[in-house]
């Protein structure tokens, strides 16, 4: 492969390591899966060059900033690929493929190592994810799975996947139950573009002659977008409803979501954005019961006086497959009747499917 050859994001897997050159909190924003971060700025340093950049001069900010990537790629050498072979073949990329990967491509391949620098860098990259969902989501045979607040959604999910069955788990890649209580406890939600890229990374493994296993969702999951073209496509996907006893729901849910009795304040100043739709004197009720740890009568009334009733006018407004619906009624949602629900919903596929 010559040196001179571009890489293009498809070709990413042939190489041996895959390196961000971008910026710590570059990073984290979101990046290519399988990379390793190797800054050449830290967010510090990527911030003073801007500065200067703007405020002295593009040639000051070039030449202090070369300085610092010199230094940042005297470690990394001295440390991150101190053990890496003669024939190591790393991928490096930045943000456009531009100085900061050309910068640790060159002293990279002085030192004798093969390596290649990303064209378009992790813009080209973010192409790549967006394109991606346009494609693979039409071509899915989704199997949307739907069910009142309780019925245990997205543990038959992972049932599904544990029987070989294929699954988006959208909840999971959000990182978020996808309810007003649903934010999970030390655990900050991705950005956006991290959400999206979980979500192509997840569609270029499926099979897509095969079913798609994934939860109804609505337009949003806490503070993130579901892709537009992937919410287009889920509402018109056959459905299939679990249908779960009142009691069933309660025992479930007080498992599911014990840790909110953790935090009877943050419990109670979450039930407080209800006071809109329930009214003062409703919601006062049950913030009393969360101070309390009272959490089942106060998880009985949130299910029938504001889950239930919004349940029942989305599904059929949302879901155009929705009065075609199988639906699955049960009684037990222990993990042997979660066991079994995701057995009733790989029955229902044709022989081979």
């Amino acid at each position: 492969m010559s040196h001179r050859q571009p890489i293009r994001v498809p070709d990413r897997h042939q190489f041996d390591t895959l390196i961000d050159a971008r910026s710590p909190g570059e990073f984290e924003q979101d990046h290519i899966p399988g990379a390793i971060n190797c800054p050449v700025l830290d967010n510090e340093e990527r911030a003073r060059i801007g500065t200067i950049y703007k405020q002295v001069s593009p040639f000051e900010a070039k030449r202090l900033g070369a300085a610092m990537v010199a230094a940042n790629l005297a470690r990394h050498l001295r440390e991150t690929f101190a053990d890496k072979p003669s024939n190591w073949r790393p991928l490096v990329y930045c943000w456009r493929g531009g100085l900061r990967s050309g910068s640790m491509v060159t002293w990279l391949r002085l030192v004798g190592w093969d390596a290649q620098q990303l064209a378009g860098g992790y813009k080209a990259f973010r192409g790549h994810v967006i394109s991606q969902l346009e494609a693979l989501i039409p071509r899915m045979q989704m199997r949307v799975l739907c069910g009142a607040t309780g019925s245990a959604k997205t543990r038959v999910l992972h049932a599904l996947q544990q029987g070989g069955a294929q699954v988006l788990d959208l909840e999971g890649y959000a990182c978020h139950k996808g309810s007003l209580l649903g934010n999970l406890p030390g655990i900050e939600q991705p950005s956006q573009k991290r959400f999206e890229t979980l979500i192509a990374e997840q569609l270029e493994t499926f099979d897509l002659s095969r079913p798609v296993y994934l939860e109804g969702e609505s337009a949003k999951i806490g503070r993130l977008g579901v892709p537009l073209v992937l919410v287009e496509y889920m509402r018109k996907a056959p459905v299939i409803e679990v249908r779960a006893t009142t009691g069933a729901r309660l025992s479930y849910l007080l498992r599911d979501y014990a840790y909110l009795g953790e935090d009877p304040q943050a419990l109670a100043g979450k039930l407080g954005w209800l006071k809109e739709l329930q009214g003062s004197e409703t919601v006062g009720r049950w913030q009393a019961w969360a101070q309390a740890g009272e959490l089942s009568p106060l998880f009985e009334e949130l299910m029938l006086r504001h889950y239930d009733p919004h349940y029942e006018r989305s599904q059929s407004s949302h879901f155009t497959q929705w009065a075609s619906r199988h639906v699955l009624e049960t009684d037990d949602l222990s993990d042997a009747g979660i066991a079994r629900l995701a057995a009733q919903c790989l029955a229902l596929e044709p022989a081979g499917a």
